[in-house]
This record gives structure tokens, C-alpha cells and sequence, in this order.
């Protein structure tokens, strides 16, 4: 069973809706399926000798075994858990991450949005229905703990950002910065973006990593939080 895989990103390639990518990790090519957020991002900063690191779903089935590759072990646990449902494939699981944040998908269903669940392709009101009653059931916890997040410091951050925050940590990664830099600097890039004087302020992924980018490369021993 495979969890998680390290190696180098050899080629990306997109195939009925479907998003793709081949890693070498110690001469063996991995094929992985992942989101399009994912494939967009990896697309951009694609270049050689590039090593990235994806939580993995490995479903066998009777003529192929399927990797399903994830930057998040949340997104990961999200997929097993909505795969998990009756009438729930992998495919409906990838389309909702394709579709929805995880805090976007959380909100949709602490608020029982079905109209935002039913925008899903494959989805009907049906299945949407079973989706808000079985994972809220599933997510119950983290629904909790998202309200009181909401409640305390990141209150600024809508989904939108948070979704771009996850996607700055991979990229970073991806860049060979370890978790400690990464981790040291991002309360810093919040304050300083995301602020309630900046909080209308748009910024952009490659805003982030320019201003990441620019901490990590100086001392951030000497960032103040």
C-alpha cells in the first residue's frame, strides 16, 4: 500500500477531464492522478529535476491499481471519506475537490448548501442530499473546529485564501524549503497580506510566493510575528 511518494515530476498531461502526472521516484515512474488546482500550479513551476511529495489513495481494482495523489493528507482523508459513501466513486470524489475547496466544501455543508453541492459535475440532487447528511456526519469535528477557527485568528481568510495558502506550502516544498521555513514565515505573510486594513486587497498566487520567495531568501531568523 502506498501513502506517500517523493520523486521527481516528469510530465503532466490532461485526458478526458482527467489530470495526470508521472513522478520518478527511485527509477520507477509513478502515474498519478490529481486535481486540476493541483495540475494548473504544478504546470506553472514545472522544470526539470523538480521534486515534489503527494499524499496517496491507492485503489486496486481487477485489471489496473489507480494512484490518486493529494497535496493535503486533509484532502486525502476527505477522498477516502466521501469514496466511502454508496454510489460515491473516485471520479465523483476527485470532481468535488476539482469543484471545492475543503473549507468550501465544510461551509457547503454546515449551511446544507445544495445548490453550491449540485454544481458538482455528476452530481444530482439525490446524491447531493446523501452528501450533506453523510458527511456532516463524517466531518462533524472538523465542521466544529472550523467554526471556532472562524471565530478566532484566521476570521480574514476566506476559502479562496486559504485555498491559495495550501497551494503556496506545496510550492514551496516543491522549491526544497523545509516545513519549519515554511511554517515560520506564513503567520508573517498573513499579517502582512491579510491584514484588516488589507483584508479587501487582491492578491494573487504569484503575489504570495514573490513575498514568501523574498522572506525566505533573508534571514528569517529575524522575522518578528
Amino acid at each position: 500500500m502506498i501513502s506517500w511518494i517523493s520523486g521527481e515530476l516528469l510530465e503532466l498531461w490532461q485526458a478526458n477531464h482527467k489530470f495526470f502526472i508521472l513522478i520518478n521516484c527511485q527509477g520507477l515512474g509513478y502515474e498519478i492522478q490529481i486535481i486540476e488546482s493541483l495540475f494548473v500550479k504544478l504546470k506553472t513551476i514545472q522544470s526539470s529535476n523538480k521534486n515534489i511529495i503527494l499524499w496517496i489513495k491507492h485503489i486496486k481494482k481487477e485489471e489496473s491499481d489507480l494512484l490518486f495523489g493529494f497535496e493535503s493528507k486533509d484532502q486525502k482523508k476527505f477522498f477516502i471519506e466521501v469514496i466511502s459513501i454508496r454510489g460515491i466513486g473516485s471520479q465523483i470524489g476527485i470532481s468535488i475537490l476539482n469543484k471545492l475547496s475543503i473549507p468550501q466544501i465544510i461551509n457547503a455543508i454546515k449551511t446544507q448548501n445544495k445548490k453550491e453541492i449540485s454544481s458538482i459535475p455528476g452530481i444530482g440532487q439525490k446524491m447531493t442530499e446523501r452528501l450533506i447528511l453523510e458527511l456532516n456526519n463524517k466531518f462533524k469535528k472538523e465542521i466544529e473546529i472550523k467554526d471556532k477557527k472562524n471565530k478566532d485568528d484566521f476570521e480574514i481568510i476566506n476559502p479562496e485564501i486559504s485555498q491559495m495558502l495550501d497551494d503556496l506550502q506545496l510550492t514551496l516544498q516543491s522549491l526544497n524549503y523545509t516545513k519549519n521555513e515554511i511554517k515560520r514565515i506564513l503567520p508573517v505573510i498573513i499579517k502582512e497580506t491579510y491584514s484588516d486594513t488589507k483584508k479587501n486587497r487582491n492578491t494573487s498566487f504569484e503575489d504570495l510566493l514573490k513575498l514568501a520567495m523574498n522572506y525566505l531568501e533573508n534571514d528569517s531568523s529575524n522575522l518578528v510575528i
